[in-house]
């Protein structure tokens, strides 16, 4: 399944978002890649940031993301960065960005 997907960063802190994800720590890479993730791409315009990403129940990503140490540790950091953040709760995946329209 495709699911894209809506945060912001804050103003004052683009910088240090963008450094973070030139150093996404390998275990945690591992484990979005083991919890059925194939893509995955970000892409910002001003502070909005709009994320693609390809996996195979996106329910199921989050339930076994959730929890996990490495990425409660990022996520935390993330908050530290954003505005509106990614929403790791069961209610999650339902956030996903509608499509409009596809070729």
């Amino acid at each position: 399944m495709r699911i894209a997907l809506h945060t912001r960063v804050r103003e004052d802190r683009i910088e240090e978002y963008e450094d973070a994800h030139r150093a996404v720590p390998d275990e945690l890479t591992a484990a979005i890649r083991a919890a059925g993730v194939s893509f995955r791409t970000i892409w910002r315009s001003g502070r909005e940031l709009f994320h693609l990403l390809e996996c195979e129940d996106y329910a199921r990503l989050l339930a076994e993301l959730e929890h996990l140490p490495v990425n409660i540790a990022w996520q935390a950091r993330m908050a530290e960065l954003l505005d509106v953040v990614h929403d790791y709760s069961e209610d999650g995946a339902a956030a996903c960005l509608p499509a409009v329209w596809q070729l």
